[in-house]
């Protein structure tokens, strides 16, 4: 959705915090995107105060969609949580004190048997599931129901039917289910992966016409073997890209041929949690990320120095150095086509998002990654999934492709919140050699300023390149198909802590 926009990305690293009592307008193009999703606050754990809500990006009326259109159409955010509140569980981070199993599962911010949706017998729905939460891979399962999965992140996928889903933190997927039982009350369920012990969130699927109320007795739906990680691994691979189906344009998605374009630089990122100063920290390639005060976009625009260090990360671990603190930014060029593998090597499953792009899930398998992996990528209908994470299972890796053709300054993190907090994140910017002022669009007229641009410590002027965008900057408020359910995402809930 961030298309040539990273100043409105949301993220620490972009963004300057939203004071208490004030408000900031999020403007944006959905474009050559549809599907869904979901936004939450990216600051200081709020979204453990369930500060988080679902996105849905509509076809055009001139795009077909693969399917008939459903009755209805709901969105379904399952989350782990904590009794404890944000405020303390930020404390304990704070002093490298990790924060063990959540306490418990939610459905749509409620818990156990506290959400109904009701159904027409015979009747098909879509069922948007987002994994909203902080650490925990969530298998979802209606009680009889078979599930049709049709899309994930902005891509319509081959249609096949599964029995339950292994949803992990930030991943989301679409699935139609018909009503086809007799009427009766069904629980779904949402059960947590890779612990012990299980916990589970519950809700109803209520028949309208059923003389039966939805009751908490009887058994539920059985899932995986909770510490089944094959089970889970197949299921990945086994979602494919429909090639036939238009998304966003009407052409179809399989018209981009991603198998066939040379690999101009391959970024190896390998997740480690070293102890720093006494504390435990995570880090990627051995840099745990420390934010500094100023937003590295601003930074970054105005020409700041010594805000963060660009290149400060290798493109390999096996260049060895020790574990230390560091703000990096890998430098690329727009258009390249890059490969990224995602190295775990640590006994937890862990899930990556890319700000700003979409990638190709091409390979994901057990050990350590080398090339000679490249045989096994599967290129051609890999899904494609739209800022969204790849999962990484224990002493795994994850490879996927993408094109760099979005500008910016952009967070690649860990989804895993309590890893984030602690340091395995990073940024990439993406620039322009041709044209780096009309490559992206300019900053918004309403650009919060903050730390070094509000002090004074620095000029902030924009260099020389932008001096011509000077007078152009961009209306909040213009209309760009901007789509007012999403002016939130930006909130950031920084302003209340």
């Amino acid at each position: 959705m961030q298309r040539r926009t990273s100043w409105q990305d949301g993220v620490q690293g972009t963004n300057c915090p939203i004071l208490p009592g004030q408000n900031w307008t999020y403007a944006f193009q959905a474009k050559d995107q549809i599907g869904s999703f979901f936004y939450y606050p990216s600051l200081l754990l709020q979204r453990l105060a369930g500060g988080y809500g679902g996105i849905r990006v509509l076809n055009r009326d001139v795009i077909a969609v693969p399917f008939a259109p459903p009755t209805d159409d709901f969105t379904l955010l399952i989350s782990d949580f904590y009794n404890r509140n944000h405020r303390d569980l930020r404390t304990s981070l704070d002093a490298g004190v990790l924060l063990g199993q959540p306490d418990g599962v939610v459905v749509n911010g409620r818990g156990p048997y506290q959400t109904v949706f009701t159904v027409q017998p015979g009747a098909t729905y879509r069922f948007r599931i987002s994994n909203v939460g902080m650490q925990m891979t969530l298998n979802f399962r209606i009680q009889n129901h078979r599930m049709l999965l049709v899309e994930t992140e902005g891509s319509y996928t081959l249609q096949e039917y599964y029995e339950t889903l292994d949803i992990h933190v930030g991943q989301s997927y679409s699935v139609l289910v018909t009503a086809d039982q007799s009427p009766a009350s069904f629980h779904i369920v949402a059960s947590s992966r890779f612990t012990d012990p299980v916990i589970t969130g519950i809700a109803f699927l209520q028949y309208a016409n059923s003389a039966t109320a939805p009751s908490t007795s009887g058994p539920l739906p059985d899932g995986p073997s909770p510490m089944d990680y094959n089970y889970s691994l197949n299921q990945a691979k086994s979602i494919r890209w429909n090639l036939t189906a238009g998304a966003a344009r009407p052409n179809p998605q399989g018209s981009f041929h991603y198998g066939t374009i040379n690999v101009s630089r391959t970024i190896q990122l390998q997740s480690t949690a070293p102890i720093i100063g006494g504390k435990q920290r995570f880090a990627v390639n051995n840099v745990s990320f420390i934010y500094p005060d100023t937003p590295l976009k601003l930074a970054d625009y105005f020409q700041l120095n010594d805000v963060f260090t660009l290149g400060g990360i290798p493109d390999s671990p096996a260049v060895v150095s020790p574990p230390r603190y560091g703000t990096p930014v890998i430098d690329a060029i727009n258009k390249a086509f890059i490969q990224i593998i995602f190295q775990n090597t640590e006994n937890v499953i862990q899930t990556w998002h890319v700000d700003g792009y979409a990638f190709f899930v091409v390979g994901m398998d057990s050990g350590v990654w080398d090339s000679t992996q490249q045989s096994t990528y599967n290129l051609n209908d890999a899904v494609a999934r739209s800022t969204t994470q790849v999962q990484v299972y224990p002493y795994s890796w994850t490879a996927v492709l993408m094109e760099l053709d979005n500008v910016g300054m952009w967070n690649m993190r860990c989804e895993d919140g309590v890893r984030r907090y602690l340091g395995q994140e990073l940024y990439m910017r993406v620039r322009d050699l041709d044209d780096p002022a009309q490559s992206q669009d300019p900053m918004p007229a309403n650009e919060l300023l903050c730390a070094a641009c509000r002090t004074g410590s620095y000029s902030c002027e924009p260099p020389i390149e932008y001096i011509a965008n000077k007078n152009t900057l961009l209306d909040p408020m213009q209309s760009i198909l901007c789509t007012p359910l999403i002016f939130l995402l930006l909130m950031d809930f920084v302003g209340h802590s």
